[in-house]
């Protein structure tokens, strides 16, 4: 049973959420909520159903043919699988890929694109809005003098900011990073936390990774998913703490298994 929370502090609200591919099911009527302004950690094995409930959240998972979802995901208080506008609700919520996808465009271009598409063509609010992401994700200062380069011949650690600075390009309330970190140096990765820890102050951040002292560092909240269940949600400190309520959750964070 969820405890209920003030509306004040309720961004999205899951109850019973079922997924299935074709006849398998892989998320099995999982409720819990996310709170205004925190940072969610989302963990567990792989094949749990953490990226499938992300692709839940906005949507996306519409694209995968022969799905099914049931149960209810409500997004300020609206039911996201009623929304008839599905591409403001993914403006809304934000979506990072576990490896970065630069588009063939210039560094400019690619955090300009969804903006242009969305009707700004002033060429001044364009220039700030690529400033302001591009400083937000912590890569102003190595790309300023170069904006009209190719993204995609950025280093790695530098497409996954940009990748970062892109999804911000959207204004969204709702940031989800699927393993953004997979793939990165550990230097950047600290970097780009940090760049979390300052953009949750202005958004609701879900993050999924495999690298459970990353939750632990960066969570407000964590939740643990194992095959499609919800194991346990609290704290951050409780699921990394000594007594955890449920026994697979410390032994997953203890490296036991997973």
């Amino acid at each position: 049973m969820v405890t209920p929370m003030p509306a004040a502090d309720l961004h999205i609200e899951i109850r019973d959420l079922r997924l299935a591919y074709g006849t398998k099911e892989v998320i099995h009527g999982v409720s819990f909520d996310i709170h205004r302004h925190e940072i969610l950690g989302v963990i567990g094995p792989a094949q749990s159903g953490k990226t499938s409930l992300l692709r839940c959240l906005n949507r996306t998972i519409d694209f995968t043919p022969g799905t099914h979802v049931s149960g209810t995901v409500k997004v300020d208080g609206q039911d996201v699988r009623k929304m008839r506008n599905v591409f403001e609700l993914r403006r809304k919520i934000g979506m990072v890929a576990p490896l970065p996808v630069g588009l063939p465009l210039s560094i400019y271009d690619n955090v300009a694109f969804a903006p242009r598409a969305a009707g700004l063509t002033r060429r001044a609010e364009l220039d700030a809005l690529v400033e302001q992401c591009l400083r937000q994700a912590a890569l102003w200062d190595e790309v300023k003098d170069r904006l009209n380069s190719l993204g995609t011949k950025l280093s790695g650690g530098q497409q996954q900011r940009l990748t970062i600075a892109r999804a911000l390009s959207h204004q969204p309330e709702i940031l989800c990073l699927d393993e953004f970190s997979i793939a990165i140096d550990p230097v950047t990765t600290m970097r780009i936390e940090e760049v979390l820890k300052e953009l949750r102050k202005s958004m609701t951040i879900v993050l999924v990774t495999n690298l459970t002292q990353q939750a632990r560092r960066l969570a407000d909240r964590t939740v643990f998913l194992w095959n499609g269940d919800l194991v346990e949600l609290g704290p951050t400190e409780v699921l990394f703490g000594d007594h955890p309520k449920d026994r697979r959750t410390y032994e997953y964070v203890q490296g036991i298994f997973g």
